[in-house]
C-alpha cells in the first residue's frame, strides 16, 4: 500500500526551514542565506522513498506584517501552505522561543493541522538540557504531537524526524513521478539561484529590493551551451550601481557564481546573461509583483 501526503515546513524567519528541507531531500532545492526572509515563495519539493512520497512545502517566514505589498505576498504564502495539508513542521531555535515562534505555533494550532515542532541549531548548545523548558512550554500549544532536537545544517537528527514525519502519512497513490523533486519550472530555479548569489554579496546593501526575471532560455543550432538571458530588478538607481559595481566586477562575479549552479542544476554548460532595470517601488506595488510573478 502507497502513502502520500502534505507537509508544510513553517516558521519564523531565518530559522533554517530552507537548509532543512534541502536536507531532507538530499540536494539543494530551496536557496539560502543569512539573510532573514531570503524565501519569497512557497517551493514544493519532493521526496519519494519506495512506497512512501511527500510533498515538502518550504515556505517563507511568518513575522509581523510590515507595510510592503512584498511583505504581504511572503506571510500569505506561508499562512496559505498550513491550508489542506496532512502535517505541519513547524521549526525554531534550540536557544529559545521567541514572541514570533509564538504566533507560529499559535496559528498552527487554530488550524487543528496535526504538527510536529522541530527544534533546530542543537549543534549550537553546550548544554542540551536547555532544551526542556523550552519543550515545556511549547507543550501549551496543544497541536504540537512531538518535539524533535535536530541540526538541519548537520544533518543531525533528520532521521527520527522524517521517520515521524512518516508514520503520519496517510494512505493514498503518489501524485508525483519518482525522478521528480519539484513541481516548480526549471525559469524559476534559475532565478532563485541569481537572486541567492545577490543576496549573499549584497544582503546588507541590497536586502530584499531585487527580483530576478528569466526572460529566456534556449539552446542556439548547432551550440553546445544552453543560453539564458535574465534580468535583476531593482528600486533605484543607486541600487543598480550597487549591483553591477566598479567596472561591472560585481555583475560579473554573481555571474560567474551563478552561472556554475545552474551548469549543475541542468547539467550542461551555461551562456548566462544578466542585465538590471530600475523598477521604482516594485516591492510596493501589486502590480509589478504579479510580473516578477509573485502571484
Amino acid at each position: 500500500m502507497t502513502r502520500y501526503g502534505h507537509v508544510a515546513i513553517v516558521g519564523r524567519p531565518n530559522v533554517g526551514k530552507s537548509t532543512l528541507l534541502n536536507h531532507l531531500l538530499g540536494r539543494k532545492l530551496s536557496i539560502t542565506s543569512r539573510k532573514p526572509q531570503t524565501t519569497r515563495d512557497a517551493v514544493l519539493g519532493v521526496l519519494t522513498e519506495g512506497d512512501l512520497q511527500i510533498a515538502f512545502v518550504d515556505t517563507p517566514g511568518i513575522h509581523a506584517v510590515r507595510p510592503r505589498a512584498i511583505n504581504r505576498f511572503m506571510v500569505s504564502e506561508a499562512l496559505g501552505a498550513l491550508r489542506d495539508v496532512d502535517l505541519a513542521v513547524v521549526v525554531i531555535e534550540a536557544s529559545g522561543i521567541t514572541d514570533d515562534d509564538r504566533a507560529v505555533l499559535r496559528r498552527a494550532s487554530t488550524t487543528g493541522v496535526k504538527t510536529l515542532c522541530a527544534i533546530n541549531k542543537i549543534d549550537r548548545l553546550k548544554q542540551q538540557q536547555r532544551l526542556l523548558p523550552l519543550i515545556d512550554e511549547a507543550r501549551a500549544f496543544d497541536a504540537v504531537e512531538e518535539f524533535v532536537p535536530i541540526s538541519a545544517l548537520r544533518s543531525r537528527g533528520l532521521d527520527d524526524l522524517l521517520g515521524e514525519i512518516s508514520r503520519r502519512m496517510p494512505e493514498g497513490p503518489h501524485l508525483f513521478p519518482a525522478e521528480q523533486v519539484t513541481d516548480r519550472p526549471t525559469e524559476f530555479l534559475i532565478a532563485e539561484i541569481v537572486r541567492e548569489k545577490l543576496m549573499r554579496r549584497l544582503g546588507d546593501e541590497l536586502p530584499h529590493r531585487a527580483a530576478v526575471v528569466v526572460e529566456r532560455v534556449w539552446r542556439p543550432e548547432g551550440a553546445k551551451a544552453t543560453h539564458i538571458d535574465a534580468v535583476i530588478h531593482v528600486e533605484r538607481e543607486s541600487q543598480k550601481g550597487i549591483v553591477i559595481g566598479r567596472g561591472g566586477a560585481r555583475m560579473k562575479s554573481i555571474g560567474e557564481d551563478a552561472r556554475r549552479d545552474i551548469e549543475f542544476l541542468i547539467g550542461g554548460d551555461v551562456m548566462l546573461r544578466l542585465w538590471v532595470k530600475v523598477a521604482p517601488g516594485w516591492t510596493n506595488s501589486g502590480e509589478a509583483l504579479r510580473r516578477f510573478g509573485y502571484r
